[in-house]
């Protein structure tokens, strides 16, 4: 107050004031002064101080809060008891509750409380999901009883640091002295041992036999043992531990029911093939009140399948195309309905989901659907929805799960697809147990082997009900004609009964060379082999003609161009395939269609250009046309206005619209990557469109020929060749890991176990587990070698020769193909090798020859041996064996033998005792042991006439001609000359090898071969007896590791990819140490495409600062595919916000290089920035007749892409409500109603 006077006194008195009014007292010091203080002298700022930092707010009573108190879930709830037979109510009985504490957030139990604070129809990725099928579902009891059963070793590999902590303890047990320890046990230490330890080894080995003998004879007595039952203990080996003695029996545990079990698991089939053949005179008995009924009678297949759905039983239906499979889903549907259950129809392709969604509205009304960009009636008992939709519902635990019975997959034959095939290997693995499965496929030629590996993962078994011929057979043509002249050029290749006709396709032959001859003379010109595109509007013009002179409209015109289709089309601006009724048909359902569009939009291009052909009965259908133009055409096609259609091969996926006839533009696609023929399933998808059922009697099906005619073989592979193998496209991905890490109880090993691709090395668990429990017991009974010159290092020695041996075959496989060995291993050089009956053989080479699809080299060789031995072989030998042919069979004795490890030993030639004689044989690598640096003159052809000659009956008694005695007696003279051994030809310095691995490993082998004297077992005289022993016992142990590792998750083909991507989790912080999903890694479990890039955004907080069109700009690269587009003009903001993006995507990419990650192309490349400009100029409300021309992409992809955007925008949305940013969300909210309008988004012709 003082002040406030004090400056209404100077302001009276005139005087001007120096400082504010505000200004604080000089005895308070200033920031300014008091910062530079603490900055200049650390010591005076006051740590001690802490009135100033602490303050404590006593708490005020309140006992009225204690009157409101969380309520404890109720452990008990009421149950009706009803009368079995009647279903009259009985009574009530009170129930005991288990699982009263289990949510969504801490268990995968059905019986867990629903979670009403998320979505109910797509879940929340807090959720747990739910259990998956086939798997055993851990109790309680069952993890006490493990951690009860003493597989805990509290004496050995005890952890020492504590989860979080840098140091723990270490614990080691104290030694007891002899003085300090009371009532030990003699067993401890044996004073025996110390007494005898100068003594002899054989008699300490003796000493202690007989001691462990007095010590058990005494334990024995002293607890009242019988002697009599001595022989129940097992003879225990010196060199077993202690803890064999306390070993408990467990040949009379319950094991043995598990093992029973197993094994009949193990035959038990889980894939029934049903005999479509046979008819169901009693389908009305069985099934009195169908759950649907349809105007027709259904097929026999169709009766298998709905008995088993009838028996709550799974389908697996691989029917020809226009079959009837739709029957067997609606009937599905049907009694989920009748059940009060949910049913899922999941389909590869969005706009199928909306063509099943308006067909099964019409026969049911209860019916949602569930897209990306579309929800519509999410409570309803039947959804469909895309397979990618139902992957994250089981992720994220939705509601929806608990009331399915059964899930329907449309179009399974799309698992092939190498993008998306993995998500029906992911939802098929992770439905739950109730969960029941019909699949609906084309024909495959491996159902038995797919519907096996279902059953096999779900624990249940899958009926395969396939049909045998198609309801409509189809006719093939070749079609040469290019005019009017030569329209009636049609030439069957293929009838009804599936015979190939060789007669028309010479005429076709015939017809095109007439004409090419033709040709040639007018114009002196050959013909072009694919057709000359000038060609196309005659040879198109011609077939239409002809078609409809025949009466074979409406057609299908299958094209594998976008570009192709619309000049088709352009070049038919003269055909006229429609009535006047059907064009003013056409004209209001056309207009009635696009009403819904802006006064723009209507007048776009594309728009008149389709109005335009459509009046003509003609129509266009590939990915760039807008999707509601789309719709229209099939629309049209169905209601038989459109007469023409040309459509490229996604028109064939699972589109109930056939046909009369089907025409192929040409038998050639480009599937990416290069030019190939059609494949047979490829083909019988899109020839399946002929034939309407109940309208035609056969399909017709034409191939042009505009160029040359296809090889007959060629046509006869495609026609009749296999349809394509299901094959798994299981791959990892980081989403997949980091939803199921975020879940304890589920391992990304168990999901790799029962994938596809595992299939076959998991089939044989139950048989490898047998083997292994025997091996096991074989294990425990291996004896160790008494012997105290081997038991020191025969073991290392054994295991030394097999690291040598394995080495040496290896090396010799690469040396006797390099060009240097070849041309040294002429006829005449002299070589050391082993054959069956005889090790280091002197032989000189015949002949080199290569066999088998792998060029494997063979060299005939020809060798000394003993007359008798030879003789005596010869008796035994067949009546046809030669003593070439005969050698085949030795070495494939040799190669089962191969395996065998022998001593490494000095190289002693093998010296006949008798007479000397000779033997042709035959030797692979791994038998030739060195390559000499003899060589010695031969005639090798007088040698094979010799030899072929006396093997006949009549010369067989002849002595050897001139040319084989000269041989044999030179290499008898060299072996006499040489006993151990001839010096080799050097590989670096002979054969000048120059690679460097080679070259080190030529080294390591002359090094191992060096250390093999050093060994002291080699001096043992029994040497070769305990070598055999210790080789049978090594044989043992290694095929008893080798089960336990096919047994183990180490045998996983894609388990070192995922360990390469934990790293790359760990090292972004997706994930902990311990591989705890962290909060990054939750974030990442939002985004549906392009995870790691996406989240490193939002945490880098590159996002936040754009404006919401920049954004919606920037995240275009993420869902945009198409490989070629024009350059965008982009304003600075995307320019750095392009190029952050390649920076981050380098960086990760580097990451996964580093951590070993195989990736097929650079981590860039994956995003494409070609509609930036567009998306961004969209997100500004430019009218979208504008902004397609600022690209040369297409209006159906632009549309497709902004469709997916949307999704990714409302991705990140979520991600930033859990990081708890508020400026971003609101950013994402705004940017996802920018791009939300008009014709992009405008309301599938299906869903009204």
């Amino acid at each position: 107050m003082m002040g406030v006077k004090d400056g209404a006194e100077n302001k009276r008195t005139g005087k001007q004031l120096t400082t504010m009014l505000l200004d604080p007292p000089d005895i308070v010091p200033r920031l300014e002064s008091e910062l530079e203080r603490f900055l200049t002298d650390l010591e005076a700022i006051p740590i001690h101080d802490i009135d100033r930092a602490q303050r404590f707010v006593p708490r005020v009573p309140e006992p009225l809060n204690l009157l409101h108190t969380d309520l404890c879930p109720v452990q008990t709830t009421i149950q009706v008891e009803r009368n079995p037979t009647t279903g009259h109510l009985v009574g009530f009985k009170e129930a005991y509750l288990s699982e009263t504490g289990k949510t969504a957030r801490n268990s995968l139990s059905l019986k867990r409380a629903p979670d009403a604070t998320s979505d109910s129809v797509k879940g929340n990725t807090l959720n747990f999901p739910f259990w998956p099928g086939g798997q055993d579902e851990p109790s309680v009891d069952d993890l006490l009883k493990t951690t009860a059963s003493g597989q805990i070793d509290f004496e050995n590999n005890l952890l020492t640091v504590a989860p979080g902590l840098t140091e723990g303890m270490t614990f080691k047990s104290a030694t007891l002295k002899a003085d300090q320890s009371s009532g030990s046990k003699p067993e401890v230490m044996a004073f025996t041992d110390i007494m005898t330890l100068n003594d002899d080894l054989d008699d300490l080995y003796l000493e202690e036999e007989e001691g462990v003998d007095v010590n058990n004879a005494a334990m024995n007595k002293d607890e009242g043992f019988d002697v009599n039952n001595a022989a129940q203990i097992p003879n225990l080996q010196r060199s077993q531990s202690l803890e064999k003695l306390v070993e408990v029996d467990s040949s009379k545990t319950p094991q043995d029911t598990k093992d029973i079990a197993v094994k009949a698991e193990d035959k038990e089939e889980w894939a029934v093939m049903v005999d479509v053949d046979a008819p169901v005179d009693d389908f009305y008995k069985r099934v009195p009140d169908m759950a649907h009924k349809w105007p027709f009678e259904p097929d026999v297949f169709q009766k298998q399948a709905i008995l088993r759905l009838e028996n709550h039983e799974s389908v697996f239906v691989a029917a020809h195309t226009s079959a009837g499979k739709t029957v067997v889903a609606e009937y599905a549907i049907a009694l989920s309905l009748k059940h009060m259950t949910r049913t899922v129809y999941t389909s590869p392709i969005k706009a199928l989901s909306n063509q099943k969604y308006r067909d099964f509205k019409i026969t049911f009304e209860d019916v949602g659907l569930i897209t990306g960009d579309v929800q519509i009636n999410q409570t309803a008992s039947c959804l469909i929805m895309t397979t990618e939709i139902l992957r994250s519902m089981l992720y994220n635990g939705s509601d929806v799960i608990r009331d399915l019975e059964w899930v329907i997959f449309d179009e399974v034959h799309y698992i092939n697809d190498a993008e998306r095939g993995v998500v029906w290997e992911e939802v098929l693995i992770m439905l739950p147990q109730h969960v029941n499965i019909i699949l609906l496929s084309a024909t495959v030629p491996n159902t038995m082997e797919f519907a096996s590996w279902i059953g096999r993962t779900k624990k249940k078994k899958i009926y395969v009900i396939s049909t045998t011929k198609r309801p409509v057979p189809l006719e093939h043509y070749l079609y040469t004609g290019n005019s009017n002249k030569t329209s009636n050029e049609l030439f069957k290749i293929l009838d009804a009964k599936g015979s190939f006709n060789t007669v028309g396709y010479n005429k076709a032959l015939e017809a095109k060379k007439e004409r090419a001859t033709k040709s040639s003379q007018s114009t002196g010109t050959k013909g072009v082999r694919g057709g000359h595109p000038n060609q196309d509007k005659n040879v198109w013009l011609s077939v239409i003609d002809m078609l409809r002179k025949q009466d074979k409209l409406p057609v299908v015109a299958f094209t594998f161009s976008k570009k192709r289709i619309e000049e088709n089309c352009q070049n038919l601006q003269s055909v006229d395939l429609t009535t006047a009724k059907e064009k003013s048909e056409i004209h209001l359902f056309f207009h009635n269609s696009i009403r819904r569009l802006k006064g723009a939009d209507q007048k776009l291009p594309q728009v008149l250009q389709i109005e335009g052909t459509l009046k003509r009965g003609i129509g266009m259908h590939h990915s760039g046309i807008l999707p509601i133009l789309k719709e229209v055409v099939e629309l049209l096609f169905q209601k038989g206005l459109v007469k023409v259609l040309f459509a490229t091969e996604t028109f064939a996926m699972g589109v109930n619209m056939p046909a009369r006839t089907v025409v192929f533009d040409t038998i050639r696609k480009h599937d990416g990557a290069h030019f190939r023929d059609l494949r047979s399933g490829e083909y019988t998808q899109m020839a399946g469109r002929a034939g309407r059922r109940g309208l035609d009697p056969t399909g017709t099906v034409i191939i042009l020929c505009k160029g040359d005619v296809p090889e007959q073989s060629d046509l006869h592979k495609m026609m009749l060749g296999k349809p394509t193998k299901l094959e798994s496209r299981f791959r990892l991905t980081y989403s997949m890991i980091l939803n199921l890490l975020r879940v304890e109880q589920l391992r990304v090993e168990d999901m790799m176990k029962r994938s596809f691709s595992e299939f076959h090395s998991q089939k044989d668990v139950a048989r490898r587990k047998e083997d292994l429990e025997h091996l096991h017991k074989k294990v425990l009974q291996i004896e160790d070698i008494e012997c105290f010159m081997c038991s020191t290092d025969l073991e290392p020695y054994w295991e030394a020769c097999r690291d040598y041996h394995e080495l040496h075959r290896s090396l010799q496989g690469i040396i006797l193909t390099h060009p240097a060995a070849v041309k040294a291993l002429t006829p005449g050089r002299v070589v050391i090798v082993t054959t069956q009956p005889r090790k280091h053989v002197l032989g000189v080479v015949l002949k080199t020859s290569t066999t088998g699809s792998i060029n494997e080299k063979l060299f005939t060789v020809l060798v000394i041996c003993d007359k008798k031995s030879h003789d005596s072989m010869s008796k035994n030998s067949s009546a046809e064996g030669s003593a070439i042919n005969s050698d085949s069979s030795k070495n494939s004795d040799q190669s089962g033998s191969a395996e065998l490890v022998m001593p490494v030993e000095k190289i002693q030639l093998f010296q006949p005792e008798g007479a000397c004689w000779h033997e042709v044989v035959q030797c692979r690598s791994e038998n030739i042991i060195v390559i000499t640096t003899k060589t010695i003159k031969v005639d090798a052809d007088k040698i094979f006439n010799d030899i072929k000659k006396r093997e006949q009956p009549r010369f067989r008694d002849d002595p050897p001609a001139q040319s084989v005695t000269m041989t044999t007696q030179e290499l008898l003279r060299i072996t006499e000359a040489n006993l151990e051994g001839l010096p080799g030809l050097d590989p670096v310095k002979d054969l000048h090898i120059r690679e460097i691995d080679l070259v080190e490993k030529f080294r390591a082998l002359e090094l191992m071969k060096v250390k093999f004297e050093k060994y002291n077992c080699v001096n043992c005289p029994r040497f070769s007896e305990h070598f055999d022993a210790i080789s049978s016992n090594m044989k043992l142990k290694e095929d008893y590791r080798r089960l336990q590792f096919l047994l183990s998750d180490a045998s996983l083909m894609l388990l070192p990819e995922y360990q390469q991507r934990i790293e790359v989790l760990k090292a972004l912080n997706y994930i902990d140490q311990h591989n705890a999903v962290q909060l990054k890694g939750r974030v990442a479990c939002e985004i549906s495409t392009h995870e790691l890039m996406i989240t490193e955004l939002v945490f880098e907080n590159a996002l936040t600062d754009l404006h919401p069109t920049e954004i919606a700009a920037l995240l275009s690269s993420m869902v945009f595919e198409q490989k070629n587009a024009s350059e965008p003009k982009l304003i600075d903001t995307l320019e750095k916000g392009m190029n952050r993006i390649l920076e981050k995507a380098k960086q990760i990419s580097d990451l996964q290089r580093k951590e070993g990650m195989q990736v097929e192309s650079e981590y860039q490349e994956t995003f494409k920035f070609g509609l930036m400009e567009v998306v961004f100029e969209w997100a500004r409300e430019l009218p979208f007749s504008e902004i397609t021309n600022l690209t040369d992409v297409q209006e159906g992809i632009i549309v497709r892409c902004i469709q997916r955007l949307h999704e990714t925008l409302r991705d990140v949305r979520n991600a930033s409500r859990i990081i708890g940013d508020p400026v971003l969300y609101q950013k994402m909210e705004e940017a996802s109603r920018m791009i939300k309008r008009d014709i992009v988004f405008a309301a599938s012709l299906y869903t009204q």
